[in-house]
């Protein structure tokens, strides 16, 4: 059994930061591509931010140069700092990780909330 646990989201006010982060935990040999996705009420799930075993990243246009994805491989962690954020970056945030080549996991969600 694997799983994705996510650290706690919160409310914000527009402007403010916050750093996310999900820990893969179980029988793990491998973790290649460790992502973010969010989903806004009534909309559809959207990539926010991925990024690769070699570390290469790739972002949503709506977040470049405010949102940054890293990793560490020794705590099998994936982390996404947020600045300037934005009413419109309100959703629920869920993590995955592709684990031993085949398994594309998913964390249960976070709650972020932008507001004044």
């Amino acid at each position: 059994q694997v799983q994705l646990v996510e650290s706690e989201g919160g409310l914000v006010q527009p402007g403010g930061s916050l750093r996310l982060s999900c820990a893969a935990s179980g029988n793990i040999f491998r973790i290649d591509t460790m992502g973010w996705y969010r989903q806004a009420p009534g909309q559809e799930r959207e990539l926010v931010a991925d990024i690769a075993r070699d570390g290469h990243t790739n972002y949503a246009d709506s977040v470049k140069g405010r949102f940054t994805i890293s990793r560490d491989n020794a705590k099998k962690t994936v982390y996404l700092q947020m600045n300037s954020l934005k009413p419109d970056d309100t959703a629920v945030y869920y993590c995955t990780m592709l684990l031993n080549f085949v398994i594309n996991s998913w964390g249960h969600g976070t709650l972020v909330t932008v507001s004044s």
